[in-house]
């Protein structure tokens, strides 16, 4: 199984490391961006010295450019590639402890990599790190179900490729599991060990029937359990193929054969519990069938909910969600388009560390003026003839840290216009170019002129900013032929259609229902349900599919949301990321928080801090809980820290001081939003010394360094090393 899992990761991983995809975009299945990492890397020699690391196949020789990478760039961006080729290739050549250390330095700068955790699990497993082993391989199924193929593996390849990765990963699971289960005495504890070795070796054997190691495995599980009629089921199977386990399967086959003192003849009880076993598997095959599909309920719209739930309705009313997007009207303008309503392109400068700094540039050319004629607001735009065109304000997007503007075809496409107002900076701004960089198509302004799909709003903008979005041809994204129910994010987008319920209580007939049924009970939500439907909208990584009748953002059957898959984030544009492997974008805010340990096994979702439709919107823009007692958010749940002493022992600040609240050095503000600097959600973030040393403030942001500045790295970690408690004699 091991020598297995390493060739296959060793072939696919040179090939999916060179694929980048843009941030904050509408990724599809039909935009899907493949472009090369390595011109992202300025420096020449760093470049050569990465591709360098994919022109062999041979593990001693990858291990030695790997290396060579490591000690030429150790400030690189992309060391999380380079650490995976050097635990790979010593796998390859069996100095498994080095391939570990390695490993684990690659998934401490990007943990969702399940090619290398099923590999790292099924070596754990090997060298009896049972713990270990179970962990990175429930880790690993978990990635494989929530990202999509890699880039560069052809899609008919990957649903066989991926079964055998999950199979792997099961089978490492079930080895460590099984380990821990025979070192205990009989009883509960050790029964329910072997009890859920069976269910994973099941599911691995349906995933890969020909890997004769799992039914060996089975076989052995089966055995410890008292099964033996099941046991010899499974090593006949080996038995009669004859592999490299046939010696073992024999000998086991001959014990069962003695303690069941049967009377058969050897050969005829192997071909007895052959049967057995065939009848047993197609059995569970016949039982798996295929789930039913719930149909969904008609939508019935926003207003429908204001009857019964008219204060709910009220506050959402005042949200930035409903508001997302709006047809036209003066008084929901916020951009200032009398006095500095001029846009200059030199005027730029590039935006780093949360701020932009503007100057105002000799010789520069006017881009764009916004004005108001006989009371509405335009925009006058220079194009390529050199003169200004008009185009009316049709729509505002947003309302809250910045707004954008969009205009209304004569064919109804609506182009969204590329200068948007800063609330915050109070000034015009390209935002396309801070958050791409100088390279895309939208951020390029002279780009407007030509009314792309990269000024489309029903391609790009549509699928976060309405409701109940829709192809009304069937198929994808388009500038034309997509229409929504609704503009802003309406009240069934996140509770689900609701005109059924509509109807059941207008005759007063109460019903009960499974919380996750339309319209959605979110009190009684587990974490991971109640982030998929936030994570519709607040997760980059999405790849959106359109559904059978051309949904776009929404399901008729099953789930009223789509669970999108995930781009594996090796494939995005290192922009999105610092070099110490967290999040720097807030497009990227679901994701960050799926990181956390709060996250993984607690119960912490979206709405332990966040109320989407509180009384207090108009204050409160990021609609946190607790505003005047923000460490009721983690509190709640460590309680140990409500009492003072406790508090101040942990935070070795003053109780009363903001280097004693939970958010500062937990949820550091350094994730990049609309011109400002937002919270990390990766919630158990811990200031880190050494990342901050090896990479600096600028790529590895230390939450102590945020308020000492005039400090560094070093004082940091000698802080923390005086705060550990001293060693047990």
């Amino acid at each position: 199984m091991l020598k297995w899992a390493l060739r296959i990761g060793i072939l696919i991983c040179p090939l999916v490391l060179l694929i980048g995809q843009d941030i904050d975009a509408n990724i599809t299945t039909q935009n899907r961006r493949s472009s090369t990492v390595a011109d992202q890397i300025s420096d020449p020699a760093e470049r050569v010295a990465f591709l360098a690391l994919f022109q062999n196949t041979q593990p001693k020789q990858m291990l030695e450019q790997a290396k060579l990478f490591l000690a030429r760039f150790p400030q690189s961006a992309f060391l999380f590639q380079a650490y995976e080729m050097a635990a790979r290739a010593s796998f390859g050549v069996e100095d498994y402890d080095a391939g570990l250390n390695y490993a684990k330095q690659s998934l401490t700068l990007l943990p969702e990599n399940p090619l290398l955790l099923v590999s790292v699990a099924d070596v754990e497993a090997q060298k009896h790190l049972n713990d270990a082993a179970i962990s990175d391989a429930r880790d690993a199924v978990e990635y494989l179900d929530r990202f999509a193929a890699p880039g560069t593996v052809a899609p008919e390849s990957w649903p066989e490729l991926k079964s055998k990765l999950k199979a792997t990963a099961e089978f490492a699971e079930g080895r460590a599991l099984l380990e821990q289960a025979v070192a205990l005495p009989t009883g509960e504890k050790r029964e329910a060990l072997l009890k859920d070795c069976k269910v994973l070796l099941a599911e691995a054997q349906m995933l890969n029937p020909s890997d004769v190691e799992v039914t060996y495995l089975f076989g052995l599980v089966q055995l410890a359990s008292g099964d033996l009629n099941s046991a010899a089921g499974s090593f006949a199977r080996i038995y009669r193929a004859n592999g490299a386990l046939v010696s073992k399967a024999h000998e086991n086959l001959l014990n069962i054969y003695k303690t069941l003192d049967s009377h058969d003849a050897f050969e005829d009880f192997v071909r007895q519990a052959e049967r057995q076993d065939s009848v047993s598997s197609r059995s569970k095959l016949a039982a798996v069938g295929s789930p039913s599909v719930q149909l969904m309920s008609d939508y019935a719209g926003s207003t429908s909910c204001q009857g019964c739930h008219s204060s709910v309705y009220r506050q959402w009313s005042q949200t930035g969600m409903s508001k997302m997007l709006r047809p036209y009207a003066p008084q929901n303008v916020i951009g200032d388009f009398q006095n500095d309503n001029e846009f200059y392109p030199e005027d730029e400068a590039p935006y780093r560390q949360g701020t932009a700094e503007y100057a105002n540039s000799p010789g520069r050319t006017l881009f764009a003026r916004m004005v108001i004629r006989d009371g509405r607001h335009y925009f006058d735009i220079r194009q390529s003839d050199g003169k200004l065109h008009a185009y009316p304000v049709d729509y505002t997007i947003g309302s809250k840290f910045q707004q954008a503007y969009a205009t209304r075809l004569p064919n109804g496409e609506i182009h969204v216009f590329p200068i948007q107002y800063s609330a915050l900076q109070k000034r015009w701004i390209n935002y396309w170019k801070i958050i791409d960089g100088a390279l895309s198509e939208r951020s390029d302004l002279h780009s407007w002129e030509r009314l792309s799909a990269a000024t489309s709003y029903q391609a790009v903008c549509a699928v976060c900013h309405t409701s109940q979005l829709r192809n009304v041809k069937g198929g994808g994204f388009d500038v034309n032929n997509v229409e929504f129910k609704e503009p802003g994010i309406d009240c069934e987008m996140c509770h689900g259609p609701s005109a059924q319920h509509v109807m059941d209580m207008t005759i007063d007939e109460p019903y009960l229902k499974p919380a996750l049924d339309p319209p959605v009970n979110f009190y009684d939500l587990d974490n991971r349900d109640f982030d998929g439907v936030c994570a519709q909208c607040h997760m980059q990584s999405a790849i959106r599919a359109s559904g059978p009748s051309g949904e776009l953002n929404y399901s008729r059957a099953g789930e009223f949301f789509q669970r999108n898959l995930s781009i594996p984030f090796a494939e995005f544009s290192r922009i999105g990321f610092y070099k110490d492997g967290r999040f720097r974008q807030t497009t990227f805010i679901v994701e960050a928080l799926q990181r956390s340990q709060c996250f993984k096994k607690g119960q912490v979702s979206c709405g332990t801090c966040h109320d989407p439709h509180g009384h207090d919107a108009a204050s409160n823009p990021t609609s946190v809980k607790f505003r005047d007692q923000p460490d009721l958010m983690c509190t709640n749940c460590h309680s140990q820290f409500q009492d003072g002493a406790s508090l101040a022992g942990h935070t070795h600040h003053r109780v009363d001081s903001e280097g004693s609240r939970c958010v500062s050095c937990h949820m550091p503000r350094i994730m990049d939003a609309v011109l400002f600097r937002a919270r990390t959600h990766q919630i158990d973030d811990i200031p880190n010394a050494g990342m901050t040393e090896r990479f600096g403030q600028e790529e590895s942001p230390n939450a102590c360094l945020l308020c000492h500045s005039e400090k560094n790295a070093g004082w940091v970690k000698e802080k923390l090393a005086g705060w550990k408690p001293a060693p047990q004699s």
